[in-house]
């Protein structure tokens, strides 16, 4: 499960408000260790108050999800993790994660992300495959 979620390209990033209301978005992310990074990047977005951001402040339960899907559904797999998230406001810590996240995408290499950078630990694995 830890190989098919540190391969995946993107994941989809589950967080919930205060009053338990969902909210899932795709993300680009590395894993490190047994840490989960992403970062808010230079994308347009019609804000920086993101509530993923918001989210994450109001309560740090998340979960990440990568899949796999194909017609042949013998070749079909997800992997979900749970963790707790926080924003990293170490600059060390933020820059190794910035750096983790250039080495798995080119975009990053050319524009690094200038957002804040969310660390996601404490992580469980569950998951499931057709093989």
């Amino acid at each position: 499960m830890k190989r098919r979620l540190a391969e995946a390209p993107v994941a989809r990033l589950a967080t919930a408000d205060v009053e338990g209301r969902p909210h899932i978005v795709p993300i680009s992310f590395a894993l490190d260790g047994d840490t989960i990074y992403f970062a808010v990047d230079a994308k347009p977005k019609r804000t920086r108050d993101l509530k993923r951001l918001r989210n994450i402040a109001a309560n740090p339960a998340v979960s990440v999800l990568v899949d796999h899907y194909e017609d042949d559904w013998t070749r079909l797999w997800w992997v979900r993790a749970d963790g707790t998230a926080r924003v990293v406001d170490d600059r060390a810590e933020a820059a190794r994660a910035t750096d983790a996240l250039a080495g798995r995408y080119p975009q990053y290499r050319r524009a690094r992300p200038a957002g804040p950078v969310v660390a996601i630990s404490n992580i469980r694995l569950s998951g499931w495959s057709a093989r």
